[in-house]
């Protein structure tokens, strides 16, 4: 490889050299240089490329500067003729490294059997082939398996398969992770006897991409638990195959399932299918989740003499797209109880079939059935309805704070008035800590090489080296879905992966006089603060901004738009106990919510509708807004 120097350059070792490149342009000026820093590193060639199109005066972001590529001039342009060749993939974990990106490891299947009885307290990031498999008597406990990692990648594969009066607990499974790509192949299949409890799956999880395929299936009179599968896990997707599918004498319970959830889509299939005499219980699918889409095929279809019972199905959800198909279809002698289905506060759309169809011998009741839904192809005979309720007029889980609607899922804080910009306001500040991998931005010398569009994702999952249906395909796939959407009525938008491409962004929308801003540190998240000293931007003025946010992908992407008719602000964050500055926020207040849905998260929070009302929030952690600069 060679990197073609500018002629004198190999003689640059006084300061005479140093005035040279500043007058040609390799250096800029009013940047501090190290004797040994390179010119050509991706940050040297944004310094000159911030001089050439920026025409303010005031000092260039630091906290922008930080999110350059660290990699140096030798790895720039050896990864750069990488991309061209389209042979990236075959150095990606240096890559990754050299350019700070977020990727996946490589992990190969562990052959280990653990024959013995076995305690684990820690387990991190490992393929689990078997455990406890064949096991006669004897207690197996997984205590922490990946627990807050940030991009635990794994699977177990068989757990306590063809045991017999073997004990087994599973407590905790990737608590507290970001961004999960993890599946659970089969635990518990074709045990006899003995008991098997699963306590916390994946709870408090990021972008989960999750498969449970089966749990106690063909099992013998063992008695399972699973008491929470993925409670307060926020945007992505997870799907459990079958739960005691065949089973003979099992007592099954589930307790929780996707409880507090946030965007996500679930499947669960097959839950006590073809049992015999089993005796299961659901207790809560879906509770409080956000704008759900749910999947639920074949609870006890086809048992035989058994009792089956489902307290809560999507109770006190918001929004959201349900299906329930098929509710004990084909059993015989079965008695079973659905007790409350879809009782939203706010109207999603549920269909529901197939419940005890093509029973015989049942006992059934159902007792409550939520709004405006659809319920068909049901046992015309032995089914009693206890309720069917209309309850949209509802509040649910609305309440009253101040005199304000709040919805449990808009934080509080997260939406405000502009009168609450004030000095002396006391006012909650929601999370604003950004909880993505960190990454850096990508020289341009390689985006421009890179391809982005759903066209070549085929391409992309090569390079990244993303297996189909995985964490990693979707995130690609979501990310680049919301870049390629058509723009919003009188929206402009850009999706930019390297800091050129946003610098350009944003002086073709506002000019090259630019200025970006973002909240100094996250200091007063989550508690109530004061509003000290606040500063509107141009004058107060209603300005146009352009608002950057990240979105999640292998590299820094931010998802930038122009945002008309916006007032800008600057206030000094304050503790109110004492009054001392904690942080130095940005502000932006939508004066024209015209165009945003009946459904929005501000609407929730502080009522009203779109067009009439305004609604501010404040700029997250590593997220940013540009304007003009009113120096």
């Amino acid at each position: 490889m060679q990197i073609h120097l500018h002629p004198i350059a190999p003689l640059c070792f006084t300061f005479l050299c140093t005035l040279f490149l500043l007058n040609v342009g390799y250096v800029s000026s009013d940047e501090p240089q190290s004797p040994a820093e390179n010119p050509f590193t991706p940050k040297a060639s944004l310094l000159r490329y911030w001089n050439k199109e920026i025409r303010s005066t005031l000092p260039k972001s630091q906290f922008l500067l930080s999110k350059v590529s660290p990699m140096s001039a030798v790895d720039a342009a050896t990864f750069s003729k990488l991309v061209a060749q389209n042979a990236l993939s075959t150095q990606l974990p240096a890559f990754c490294s050299a350019a700070k990106l977020f990727c996946f490891p490589d992990l190969s299947p562990s052959l280990e059997k653990h024959d013995k009885d076995a305690n684990f307290a820690v387990y991190q990031n490992q393929n689990f082939s078997n455990y406890g498999n064949d096991r006669v008597g004897g207690l197996d406990s997984f205590k922490n398996y990946s627990d807050g990692e940030n991009t635990p990648l794994d699977s177990f594969r068989r757990y306590s398969r063809n045991a017999a009066g073997h004990n087994d607990k599973f407590a905790n499974y990737a608590p507290d992770s970001n961004v999960v790509d993890q599946s659970f192949n089969t635990y518990g299949t074709g045990a006899t006897g003995g008991v098997g409890e699963f306590k916390r799956y994946n709870e408090g999880v990021n972008v989960p991409n999750l498969r449970f395929s089966t749990y106690a299936d063909d099992g013998n009179r063992r008695a399972h638990s699973f008491s929470s599968y993925t409670g307060d896990a926020n945007s992505g997707s997870e799907t459990f195959a079958s739960y005691g599918k065949n089973g003979n004498g099992v007592p099954s319970d589930f307790s929780r399932y996707g409880e507090n959830s946030n965007v996500m889509g679930s499947g669960f299939s097959n839950y006590g299918e073809t049992a015999n005499g089993a005796s299961d219980t659901f207790k809560l699918y879906g509770t409080n989740g956000n704008v759900p889409a749910n999947v639920f095929r074949n609870y006890g279809d086809g048992g035989n003499s058994g009792a089956e019972s489902f307290a809560s199905y999507r109770d006190q959800a918001n929004v959201g797209d349900d299906s329930f198909e098929s509710y004990g279809k084909k059993s015989n002698a079965e008695t079973i109880n659905f007790a409350n289905y879809g009782k939203s506060f706010n109207e999603g759309t549920d269909k529901f079939s197939g419940y005890g169809q093509g029973s015989q011998g049942q006992q059934i009741g159902f007792k409550i059935y939520g709004v405006n839904n659809t319920f068909k192809d049901y046992a015309k005979k032995g089914v009693s309805f206890a309720k069917y309720t209309n309850i949209s007029s509802e509040t649910g889980s609305m309440k009253k704070v101040n005199g304000s609607v709040v919805n449990k899922w808009v934080e509080p804080g997260k939406f405000f008035r502009e009168s609450m910009l004030k000095k002396g306001t006391v006012m909650p500040m929601p999370d604003i800590r950004d909880k993505m991998p960190k990454r850096s931005f990508l020289p341009r010398t390689i985006t421009s090489k890179l391809p982005f569009s759903t066209s070549k994702i085929s391409q992309l999952k090569q390079i990244f080296r993303a297996a189909d249906n995985s964490s990693l395909e979707s995130i690609m796939l979501n990310a680049i879905n919301e870049c390629e959407r058509a723009p919003s009525a009188g929206e402009t938008k850009r999706c930019v992966g390297s800091a050129e491409d946003l610098i350009d962004f944003a002086t073709s929308v506002l000019g090259r006089n630019v200025v970006v801003r973002t909240t100094e540190n996250v200091k007063g998240s989550k508690t109530n603060v004061m509003v000290g000293s606040i500063r509107g931007i141009n004058g107060g003025k209603i300005t146009k901004s352009v608002s950057c946010h990240q979105s999640l992908y292998p590299y820094l992407l931010y998802y930038c738009h122009s945002v008309p008719k916006v007032r800008v602000y600057e206030a000094d964050i304050l503790d109110p106990k004492n009054k001392g500055k904690i942080n130095h926020g940005v502000a932006i207040c939508h004066i024209d919510t015209s165009a945003w849905s009946p459904t929005h998260g501000a609407f929730l929070s502080l009522g009203s509708g779109p067009g009439r009302i305004e609604v501010c929030h404040w700029i997250f952690e590593n997220d940013m807004t540009w304007t003009v600069a009113d120096e």
